[in-house]
Parts: C-alpha cells; sequence; structure tokens
C-alpha cells in the first residue's frame, strides 16, 4: 500500500523467472479468503475490500514485495520497529515494513486502519457497502490515485469478492453457509468461528508416528494454525518449509508436532525414486533434518539425493 502515494500495482517488477508460476487472481483469492474473512471478523473490515487491496498492491501476491518482504499492502515503514526491506517507489531506496510470513502483513493492514484516526469515518459503514469503503478510503489519504476506488471496485465486483461480506450469497456454490457464520458473529469475532466454518482437514498418522495434516490447494500455515489452534511458530518449527513459503503446495505434508530423530521402523532404510533434497526427504519421513545429515555423514540440508540412492533413517 502507499500511504499519500499509491499508484496501481505497487511494485510488479517482479523478481519471478521464466520457470516461476505467477499467482493468478483467482488462486490469490482461494488462498486468501479464510483469513480475509477472519480479519473481517475481528476487525469490521469488509473481506472484500481486504481481498481487492491484497490483489491490486501486491500484483496478486507476485510482486517483488510480497516475495521478498511478504508484504502484501505495500505498507511503508512510518513507525514500524521490525524488519525493513528498501526498494524504489516514488522516490529511490524506500522504505517498507518485511514480515515473517503475508498472514502477518493481512493483521498489520487491519491494526493499520482500526489505530489511525483518519480511517475512523470508515468504521461507521456497513461491512456490505464495498463501494463506500472503497471511496473512503481514498478519502482518508490512503491513495492519491484518483482512480483507486474504481480499481477495488472493478475487481471486487469481477471476482464476486462481496460474497465473502456477508449477507451475500457465495456465486461460487449457491450456498449462504459463510453468511450465516458470520451473521452469528455480531458480537465482536473469536477464532473458533473461523475455526468452525474451516474445519476441514483429516487429522493422519505417518508410518513413523506422528500426526498431520495433507494441504490442499490454497492452503496456508495460518488456515491449518487456526483451525487446529495452534501457533504459526509451531508449524513452522514442526516442518522445515520454513517462513518463506507462506503458500503450501497441494499434497504437502504438514506436521503437528515435532519430527522423530529417527525411524520407528528398524533399520528403515530410504531409496529416491528421483532426486530429491534431504529437507524433502525430512519432511516425506518424519525426521528431522539434522538427525538425517548426522546419520547419513552430510552437511547440508540442501544436498542432493540421486535417484536410487539410499539414505539411512534409523
Amino acid at each position: 500500500m502507499r500511504f499519500a502515494t499509491l499508484t496501481c500495482g505497487l511494485l510488479l517488477t517482479t523478481a519471478v523467472s521464466a520457470a516461476d508460476k505467477l499467482i493468478s487472481q483467482d488462486e490469490y483469492v482461494t488462498s486468501w479468503q479464510t483469513v480475509a474473512v477472519a480479519q473481517m471478523q475481528a476487525y469490521k473490515i469488509p473481506a472484500s475490500i481486504t481481498l481487492a487491496q491484497g490483489i491490486l498492491e501486491s500484483g496478486n501476491g507476485n510482486s517483488d514485495l510480497a516475495r521478498k518482504a511478504n508484504n502484501h499492502f505495500g505498507i511503508k515503514c512510518h513507525d514500524w520497529q521490525g524488519e525493513k526491506v528498501y526498494m524504489d517507489d516514488d522516490a529511490k531506496n524506500e522504505c517498507f515494513r518485511k514480515y515473517t510470513s503475508a498472514d502477518e502483513s493481512y493483521r498489520d493492514h487491519s491494526l493499520f486502519l482500526t489505530g489511525r484516526t483518519r480511517y475512523a469515518k470508515l468504521f461507521t459503514l456497513e461491512l456490505t457497502d464495498y463501494k463506500a469503503w472503497a471511496k473512503g478510503l481514498k478519502e482518508a489519504g490512503y491513495a492519491t490515485n484518483p482512480k483507486y476506488p474504481d480499481q477495488l471496485i472493478e475487481i471486487i465486483e469481477r471476482l464476486k469478492l462481496n460474497r465473502f461480506d456477508g449477507g451475500v450469497v457465495d456465486a461460487t456454490n449457491g450456498s449462504d453457509m459463510l453468511a450465516e457464520e458470520i451473521e452469528k458473529e455480531k458480537a465482536p469475532a473469536t477464532a473458533s468461528a473461523t475455526v468452525a466454518a474451516y474445519q476441514t482437514h483429516a487429522v493422519k498418522m505417518h508410518k513413523n508416528k506422528l500426526r498431520y495434516v495433507v494441504a490442499r490447494k490454497g492452503d496456508t500455515y495460518y488456515k491449518i494454525a487456526q483451525e487446529f489452534q495452534m501457533g504459526m511458530w509451531q508449524l513452522y518449527k514442526y516442518n522445515d518449509f520454513g517462513p518463506k513459503k507462506d503458500l503450501l503446495e497441494e499434497g504437502d505434508i504438514v506436521y503437528l508436532q515435532p519430527k522423530r530423530r529417527r525411524s520407528k521402523i528398524k533399520d528403515d532404510v530410504y531409496v529416491a525414486e528421483k532426486n530429491v533434497t534431504i529437507t524433502q526427504i525430512s519432511q516425506s519421513q518424519g525426521i528431522k533434518v539434522e538427525s538425517l545429515l548426522e546419520m547419513n555423514n552430510l552437511s547440508s540440508a540442501d544436498e542432493v539425493v540421486r535417484k536410487g540412492q539410499k539414505i539411512l533413517l534409523r
């Protein structure tokens, strides 16, 4: 987000190589709709507005700022005490906030709007009046681009994002279940409300006696942490994707408890069916990276294990 200096598509010069897949708007919505609804319940900001701003500011999550700093709203440093990155924007080498995860960016966006008096008028508006919110953001100085409200409204209406704001039937499946869930929470929302609406992952037991779930398309650590009432730090610690991997891939194993130091199976050995890294083996076999390195006299988690090569698991 550019406070008082926003133009369409902040920092859309991406660091994406030709081999990287760009995120589409539909994929972005699938990935972040749950987070946007949770923020709406907690801070009374329309989910449609949050999603539209995220799409516009981050180029669907593909911008340099989104990829390098997990900053989906272009929030500049101001009084920020956390990590920072510097990029050319309206001026050279401007300071932007850097987050551990994009989920933190979403929460900080909510805190920014609710914590500044110039946006107070917005919170007198109905949650379902996305047009008034779009215009109000511009009037409050969120953006200097005169077309900013129109840009947000166009995104919301084209993608039907207002279906997430409550009181509007979900056009994707003809169900108003989400609206009903939100309607039940007229009082300040709690995490349990979001959990109830999105508790969909089946807990499985790994052969190494570990509880885990399998990520679905659009899953993030935030969604899974909310569902199982865990801290995101726990999921980062139990899994070796690291905080830079916000958007999980369909089929990823996500452990809900710490991985083991060795296999529970006597003389267990992993035989690579394709070229993989030690980190990937650790995640698939439920064994800590450092233990695999020690047992196999290896030095790097990024070391490639060639097809047919054996790795000791115990």
